[in-house]
């Protein structure tokens, strides 16, 4: 019997019939009902962190503490239904609304436009009714900002005078702005000071909504499970505000490996190590405070990245900072255990390329690693079997895929024979019967492969939703630029999963196979 077992799906892709052509955070206790089916005890989603305007990458935000205003569940806003709801916003803007909700993917710059609008006119009413009187619920903003000033302070400054400069790094903004000059930021505050309270009312309303799923998944007995991404984006609230702590003419990627002949490279700023160890990990710290109050468990993105990190310089050299082994032994483990103080449950990614000293620490701290079914084979061995998921560490999240990999159903129909062969091998070592290794994708084929996933050893099973009815859809394909990318969502409404036939097999084969 598997001991925890949980779906792994991008908030964005699970719309309700509700919701506004994405998945909203009200959305979360919306596929509880059907993970209770399922025999679920655990959901883990991508990161939720405000995207850059024009960005649909979750990888790539512009604050690690803030919540995409995007995914907001504008109906559930009280100001919002107290303003008319729909019926107060104009006819183009209640056409684009439907629209959005017979899109076959998520047009996320649509989407995010039409939730601006009805927010706006949310946050109006609110200061009308609530700020301008000191109501209760204005005392319990006040509050909120007062909590979250750590973080919210930089964030709302940042998102209120970016709009001043669209398409613009806050490296071309004014100098005086751009390094942050006291006497500078004090006035810009004073100056923008209903843009900056508006900023702080959407991360209100969305922590209000966030907290409410939050308690509705645990009610029913089911763990929230976030994604740290390794690094923001370079414009970016955190680096703006922590500037000496990042070099931003080094782009962080990861270097050359069986995989690909020239690395990758993602844009995004390189860590300055010795200063971020002379602070005392201090943002890492802050990362993580921020990530148990979201979730009741994260996974740590690129955990290699925090070990020793990868970049390149403009003139094309390799950077690894640090540079040597016992440094960057050292630091990880400052990194990690910052992580696990934080109160939360951590699970590492560790695919990729990764040095046997850094799987060896996070074994001696607890921390589980990945173990993605189609890598982990004998590769010394003839025919590179397999390893059967019964031999699985315990203490490790066994999966069929990722976010950046194939669906199964592609994996298989793209495998080569020998590939083919291997896989047909485990399933007849783990009594899932015998194939035809030239035979066709099937069903039953799914049923087969998720069984012996299943089976895994691992103290948590994460599958893929795609890879639970046989999808060949993808979330991501790394290398690649377009709207392929990030903006797929399921083909049904998510509340309407417990009533249709389709699901409700799905969910019974699950609950099935873990009660054993």
């Amino acid at each position: 019997m598997t001991r925890h077992l949980g779906i792994s799906v991008p908030l964005s892709a699970m719309p309700s019939s509700a919701s506004w052509g994405i998945g909203e955070i009200g959305d979360l206790e919306r596929l509880a009902d059907w993970l209770g089916l399922a025999g679920c005890d655990g959901l883990m989603l991508l990161p939720i962190g405000t995207m850059p305007t024009g960005q649909t990458s979750p990888y790539s935000a512009c604050s690690a503490m803030a919540i995409d205003p995007i995914y907001v569940s504008v109906d559930a806003i009280e100001d919002f239904r107290q303003n008319g709801g729909v019926a107060g916003l104009g006819e183009d803007n209640r056409r684009l609304i439907s629209e959005i909700r017979e899109s076959p993917r998520v047009r996320f710059a649509d989407v995010r436009r039409v939730k601006e609008a009805a927010i706006g006119l949310a946050f109006e009413r609110f200061l009308r009714e609530d700020w301008a009187d000191r109501t209760v619920r204005a005392a319990a903003f006040a509050g909120f900002t007062s909590r979250e000033k750590w973080w919210l302070d930089d964030y709302a400054l940042f998102r209120s005078y970016e709009t001043l400069w669209p398409g613009k790094s806050w490296r071309e903004w004014p100098e005086a702005v751009a390094h942050r000059d006291e006497r500078t930021l004090g006035e810009l505050r004073r100056q923008l000071s209903r843009e900056i309270r508006y900023t702080q009312y959407v991360q209100w309303i969305a922590d209000q909504q966030w907290r409410s799923a939050r308690r509705a998944l645990q009610a029913r007995g089911i763990a929230l499970y976030g994604d740290l991404p390794f690094v923001v984006d370079t414009h970016s609230a955190d680096v703006w505000a922590r500037q000496g702590e990042f070099l931003t003419d080094v782009s962080v990627g990861v270097p050359p490996d069986a995989f690909s002949d020239s690395g990758q490279d993602w844009g995004l700023p390189m860590y300055r190590w010795d200063v971020i160890a002379a602070s005392g990990f201090t943002w890492i710290h802050q990362r993580a405070r921020r990530m148990a109050s979201l979730y009741d468990g994260f996974r740590v993105d690129h955990l290699v990245g925090f070990y020793r990190t990868y970049g390149r310089a403009p003139n094309g050299e390799r950077v690894f900072l640090p540079d040597n082994e016992n440094t960057q032994l050292w630091q990880g483990e400052q990194v990690m255990r910052a992580f696990l103080g934080a109160g939360a449950a951590v699970v590492a990614e560790d695919l990729g390329t990764v040095p046997d000293f850094v799987r060896a620490s996070i074994a001696r701290l607890g921390v589980g690693g990945y173990k993605v079914m189609r890598w982990e084979r004998i590769w010394h061995e003839p025919g590179r079997p397999f390893v059967l998921p019964s031999h699985y560490p315990r203490r490790s999240v066994a999966t069929t895929g990722t976010h950046d990999t194939e669906p199964i159903s592609l994996w298989w129909e793209q495998a080569d024979i020998e590939e083919r062969v291997a896989v047909v091998g485990l399933l007849a070592r783990t009594g899932q019967g015998h194939w035809d290794p030239a035979g066709p994708w099937s069903d039953a084929l799914r049923d087969a492969l998720l069984r012996t996933v299943m089976m895994a050893a691992s103290d948590q099973v994460f599958l893929p939703i795609q890879d639970v009815f046989g999808w060949p859809d993808r979330i991501n394909t790394p290398a690649t630029v377009g709207d392929h990318n990030w903006t797929w969502r399921l083909p049904w409404p998510i509340d309407q999963w417990p009533s249709m036939v389709a699901t409700q097999e799905r969910a019974a084969f699950l609950a099935s196979v873990r009660r054993g």
